[in-house]
Formats: C-alpha cells, sequence, structure tokens
C-alpha cells in the first residue's frame, strides 16, 4: 500500500473540516429558519447539509454533538468578554459589561435557545450549558469576598447567596429580555441589571 503523503494528509483534513463546517451550518441555518431543536431529525441536518449519514456519523456522535459544536464560537466569545470582567469598578463599567454580553446572546439567540431546550432533557447538553454559568458564578463569588475583605462590601452580604441570585438569575432575564424586546431596550436593561448588581449587592448599604 502506497503511504500517505503529506499532501494527502493535509487534503483530507480539509475535506474533512469543510464536512463539519458544513454540517453545522446547515443546524444554523435549521435553527435560524425557528425550527425546534428537539423536532429537528439527523435526517433532516443530513438532507440541509447534503451529506450521506455515513459521513455525518464518520465526524458526529449525534444531533446534539453538532449543537454543543455549534455553541464553541459563543463560548470562544464569552470567554473573550470574561476576561474584561470587573465587578468593582462600577455601575457604568457593568453595564457596558452586560450590553456587550446581550450583544453576543442576541447574535447567538436561535443556538442559545436550543441548548436551553436540550439542556432541560440531555445531560451532556445541560452539564456544558451550566459550565460556563458555574464558572461566572464562582468569578462572582470570589469578587464579592474580595470587597467584604476591602472593607467595600457590607459584611452581612450572605455571598454565596448573592452571587447564586444576580449570575443565575440574570442569565434567565437576559434570556427572556432577548425573547420578548427588538433590541431597542438593550441598553435600558443592561443599565438596570448593573444598578441591581452594584446597589444589590456590591455596594448595598450594611444593615439594609
Amino acid at each position: 500500500m502506497r503511504p500517505v503523503t503529506r499532501r494527502q494528509a493535509d487534503h483530507h483534513a480539509a475535506r474533512s473540516a469543510a464536512t463539519v463546517a458544513q454540517v453545522m451550518s446547515a443546524l444554523q441555518q435549521l435553527l435560524d429558519a425557528g425550527e425546534a431543536f428537539s423536532e429537528i431529525s439527523v435526517q433532516r441536518i443530513l438532507e440541509e447539509a447534503k451529506v450521506s449519514r455515513a459521513t455525518f456519523y464518520a465526524h458526529f456522535q449525534s444531533k446534539t454533538d453538532v449543537l454543543v459544536r455549534l455553541t464553541n464560537e459563543l463560548r470562544e466569545s464569552l470567554l473573550a468578554l470574561a476576561q474584561e470582567w470587573e465587578p468593582s469598578a462600577g455601575p457604568d463599567r457593568l453595564a457596558q459589561f452586560f450590553e456587550d454580553v446581550v450583544r453576543i446572546h442576541r447574535a447567538h439567540q436561535s443556538v442559545i435557545t436550543a441548548v436551553r431546550e436540550a439542556a432541560a432533557y440531555d445531560s451532556t447538553v445541560d452539564d456544558f450549558y451550566t459550565a460556563d454559568l458555574e464558572g461566572f458564578d464562582e468569578n462572582a463569588l470570589q469578587s464579592l469576598l474580595s470587597d467584604q475583605a476591602a472593607g467595600l462590601t457590607p459584611t452581612d452580604l450572605d455571598a454565596v447567596a448573592a452571587s447564586r441570585i444576580i449570575v443565575w438569575g440574570g442569565a434567565q432575564a437576559i434570556a427572556h429580555h432577548i425573547r420578548v424586546d427588538d433590541g431597542s431596550g438593550d441598553k435600558a436593561f443592561a443599565r438596570e441589571l448593573a444598578q441591581i448588581w452594584w446597589h444589590g449587592a456590591y455596594r448595598r448599604p450594611s444593615g439594609a
């Protein structure tokens, strides 16, 4: 058997990457068209992507695998944004941060809706979905504890409960806002969310 050359290997890798992108794009288009993830079959994805079943399963384990990989771009965007997370920088900076969060979520709305839907019945997606929120919750907790140690946040604040409420509750609020608002209220929403975080937790009056 003739050995595989570097050029052949590169060509195969390029074709494989193109196939993966084609399948992911197909699912993205179906979701953008308003189809519910639970109603989209593998066969529907195959037809949209114009690939065979054998080709599909050579690259993906299931349609859930396609969805999880499709969220990688969203995750990378949010992770990059998280590097700018400075909760103690003040409400104005928090408002700008949340505006960016809403913008990113709006750009990936159909995928986020699918992930939230699938997370309700698929533990793989649920683990993937909650991992980032758990990390953000931990960051918020540590920043609250740090501010408490510095005397900036009142000591009577329960930092564990507060971080859970503002992070997990905030995620629910953002998801709902995007569903019911056309984008014109994003700035006001981000401002109010920032004010709630700032005055409700980070700089809540002692004994409030």
